[in-house]
Parts: structure tokens; C-alpha cells; sequence
């Protein structure tokens, strides 16, 4: 076993929570001012850095031993904050870019891929981590902790290796010069069985992203 795989399972839980839940604040932060940016080019290596770093976060839940609440019932966090508004600011931004296809379940067989949005995902990330977050902030650290892994293994860190995966594949593609050819995938308001093109990823990343990035253009 690594040193840093025995750092994460041995190490003080106290010292252990203020770096997760440090990474945690910086990641909502970070991506709550990069919906703001004017064009796709300012924010997809931001949010390339954004996720990957997350995903450091949440391996290293994973490696943690299990962690329990302090109560068997979660305590009431009131509402929940809207993150509709981020989900539009992030569809517009990267509407060229939005949908792509993903395996829900890598051992899981599926005929036709699944279709997803960044946007989707962006939203869905800010919220789960926000609801741990609150009770971070509420002095209850074992209630943030436990939600923060549990939720990592349900929901959070496959939508984060989902959206790194689209968001790795659009900079190799910018960079390495090889444009994507029709996506194969599928809108999120198709029919996952009717097989139409999405969009022309590849001619809409060289025209709107590589240009403005200074890369040379696809010809």
C-alpha cells in the first residue's frame, strides 16, 4: 500500500475534515465564478482543474474508513439551495459543448450510450457537496463527513469522472488537433433508442474554442 493511501486511511479525522471540506469550498467557489465567464474558451481548463482536483478529494474519501454520523436521523438543513440558476449559466456558456455521451455503469452493458449534460453535472456536483457543506458549517463534522463519502460512492464521484471524462476529451482533442467526428451521442431530450446525431462536435470545438485558445485551427 502507498504512503498516500496510508495517509488517507490513518490520518487524524480532525486534520482529515478541514482538507476535504477546504477542497470542497474551494471547488463551489471556483465553479460558481467560472459560470460567469463570457465565453467556453475561459472556462473548460478551469473546470478541467476544478474536477480533477474534486476527484482528488473524493479518492481520498474512499480510501478513508468508513465514517458514521453522530445521529441515526440527519438533522434538518431547511431548504435547499437553488442551483437552477448555475445549471443555466453553465447550458448557455457551453451550449456547443453540453451534451455528450456517457456509460452510467462501466459493468453494465448498454446499447446505446447515455446522454448527459456538463451543465447537469456542474449543478448536481455544487448541490451535493453544498449539503454536506452546511453541515460542515453547523459544527456537525461527522454529518459532512459521512454524506460526503457516502455520497461520493452514490451519486457525486461518478458525475464528477463523467464530466472530467467529457471535459479531458474536449482539451486532447483541441490539442492534439483531432477534432471529434459526429457525436454518436444523443441529446438529453431524445429518445435514448432513436440513435440521431447530437451535433457536429468537432467543427463547432475548432471554430468556437481552439480559435480563441491561439490554437492552430482544424482544417
Amino acid at each position: 500500500m502507498s504512503d498516500a493511501t496510508l495517509n488517507s486511511v490513518t490520518q487524524d479525522p480532525d486534520d482529515f475534515a478541514v482538507q476535504i471540506a477546504d477542497q470542497i469550498k474551494t471547488f463551489i467557489v471556483a465553479v460558481t465564478a467560472v459560470s460567469k465567464a463570457e465565453e467556453p474558451e475561459e472556462a473548460v481548463p478551469v473546470l478541467l482543474l476544478q474536477v480533477s482536483q474534486l476527484l482528488l478529494a473524493g479518492g481520498r474519501l474512499g480510501a478513508y474508513e468508513d465514517i458514521l454520523p453522530d445521529e441515526r436521523y440527519e438533522p434538518d438543513l431547511g431548504a435547499e439551495p437553488d442551483a437552477d440558476g448555475l445549471r443555466e449559466r453553465f447550458a448557455e456558456l457551453l451550449e456547443p459543448i453540453d451534451v455528450y455521451s456517457e456509460v452510467f455503469d462501466p459493468y453494465e452493458p448498454r446499447k446505446a450510450p447515455v446522454p448527459h449534460r456538463i451543465s447537469d453535472d456542474l449543478a448536481d456536483l455544487v448541490t451535493d457537496l453544498g449539503h454536506g457543506l452546511a453541515h460542515y458549517e453547523a459544527d456537525r463534522t461527522a454529518e459532512a463527513m459521512w454524506w460526503w463519502q457516502f455520497s461520493y460512492f452514490s451519486n457525486w464521484g461518478s458525475t464528477a469522472s463523467a464530466a472530467l471524462r467529457a471535459l479531458q476529451s474536449l482539451i486532447a482533442h483541441i490539442r492534439l488537433n483531432q477534432p471529434l467526428q459526429e457525436l454518436d451521442g444523443l441529446d438529453t431530450d431524445q429518445d435514448p433508442g432513436d440513435g440521431d446525431l447530437a451535433e457536429e462536435a468537432g467543427r463547432v470545438m475548432a471554430e468556437e474554442i481552439a480559435g480563441p485558445l491561439g490554437l492552430r485551427p482544424v482544417l
